[in-house]
């Protein structure tokens, strides 16, 4: 295994060796209870600095000529025992603070997938050529059990607004439930949740 990583956008603390990230990829794979995407891969460590993102696609390449993980039809990353191997005997290799924050990134990846599976947002310009209309829905069976559009003034509160509709869909569509069969203290309760979060 190689070198020094390439380290800009990698917080202090991050991985700064191919080998520290080829042995957390392998760990993260291997634990991760499913096979992983690109996608979800990307948001866990990108979004807590721990390795860049070249490193990151170049590290998964190298893993997969080498035998040690492979991708299914879908695109998904699974482990092979080469590289369950790998991660049992070198995991200790790779700081446990790094595996921790790795491996909860990757849980929220995973769960924030499975939602988006079923709360869909879409984000069209608006017709008068400024802003953008979205469109969110919960779906189920393929047949919207609630939606509703509205108007956003740029492109950054439409990404915003996707990402917490993804996030917390079901409570909107409860909190939008109660507010219109006049249920107040559910409102409230709801309400106090939002607060907290």
């Amino acid at each position: 295994m190689a070198g020094n990583a390439f380290t800009a956008g990698v917080k202090p603390g991050g991985l700064t060796t191919s080998t520290e990230i080829r042995i957390l990829l392998c760990y993260l794979i291997g634990h991760a209870g499913a096979p992983l995407s690109l996608g979800e891969l990307e948001t866990a460590l990108l979004s807590e600095e721990l390795v860049n993102y070249f490193e990151l696609i170049d590290n998964l390449s190298e893993l997969c000529k080498q035998g040690f993980i492979q991708q299914d039809e879908n695109g998904r990353y699974t482990i092979l025992p080469s590289g369950a191997e790998i991660a049992e005997a070198l995991s200790d290799d790779v700081p446990r603070s790094v595996r921790d924050c790795a491996a909860r990134a990757i849980l929220a990846a995973q769960q924030f997938s499975r939602k988006e599976a079923q709360h869909h947002v879409e984000i069209v310009p608006a017709a008068n050529g400024t802003g953008y209309n979205i469109r969110c829905s919960i779906r189920d069976m393929e047949s919207d059990i609630f939606s509703f559009s509205l108007y956003v003034p740029d492109k950054l509160t439409a990404k915003l607004a996707r990402a917490q509709f993804i996030e917390n869909g079901d409570d909107i569509y409860k909190l939008m439930l109660a507010a219109l069969t006049s249920n107040d203290a559910l409102v409230a309760e709801l309400l106090k949740k939002s607060i907290r979060l």
